[in-house]
């Protein structure tokens, strides 16, 4: 009998397993593009964690949009975030499992932030044609890990921002399809959700290469409209506001 248990436990677990979707599985990041940098880039940032300490206040997590405040919004995130104790850890090419992976192997031990500002989900719509509700559970998941290994911290949840050049971009719709689901994660007492996306559009839904070179990824421009949409919300959660 005790045999029996065991095997239907151990099938159990093996069809639950199964059921869990790739959005909430932590991994690495496996892409060939990305296997010279990713892994030193997480060493980095694991180190510069505990060299840094409580001088961290305020994190920024995401995937290569969030990277590239190091690059095309470098001048900005000087402007806006350095004199607040920002730490970037925006990977490019990154899906929610593997920012679910690296918060799980040391980015944020031992750290004591304010806010992080969390935008993630794009490149689970982009590379693996994850359906949206894939997408919001790993979200959900990060959000969870957060919560757990920082209890104290604000969360800025973002919507995932806009793709393609127009509203019927197939993949626009379904970060948008996300961006419904996941704005319900929203508490209003830690975890907090805010929707830009307007900001950088046309009336008409039209994204320009102007803000979006490649219709993904911001320009300087789409950078300085990110800053200063959030900017607001960033004061209010930090207590920065009279």
């Amino acid at each position: 009998m005790r045999r029996l248990l065991l095997i239907v436990s151990l099938c159990a677990a093996a069809a639950l397993a199964e059921e869990m979707p790739r959005s909430v599985t932590p991994a690495i990041q496996t892409a060939e593009w990305a296997a010279a940098w990713w892994k030193p880039r997480h060493e980095k940032k694991v180190e510069e964690a505990k060299e840094r300490g409580d001088k961290i206040k305020l994190l920024m997590i995401g995937d290569s949009i969030t990277h590239g405040w190091e690059n095309g919004g470098k001048h900005l995130w000087e402007s806006y975030y350095a004199d607040r104790g920002a730490f970037n850890l925006g990977f490019g090419g990154d899906c929610t499992e593997q920012v679910l992976w690296r918060l799980q192997h040391g980015e944020v031990d031992g750290l004591h932030p304010d806010l992080a500002v969390l935008l993630i989900g794009t490149n689970n719509t982009g590379i693996h044609d994850d359906p949206a509700k894939d997408t919001a559970m790993g979200v959900e998941a990060i959000i969870k890990e957060l919560r757990t290994r920082l209890p104290q911290m604000k969360i800025l949840l973002l919507a995932i921002f806009p793709r393609g050049a127009t509203s019927d971009d197939p993949k626009r719709r379904v970060n948008e399809q996300v961006n419904a689901l996941i704005e319900k994660y929203a508490d209003h007492r830690s975890v907090y959700f805010l929707n830009i996306n307007k900001s950088f559009l046309h009336d008409d839904g039209t994204l320009t290469e102007r803000i979006m070179p490649d219709l993904l990824h911001p320009s300087p421009e789409g950078y300085a409209i990110w800053a200063g949409a959030m900017e607001p919300t960033i004061k209010r959660l930090l207590g920065e506001l009279n």
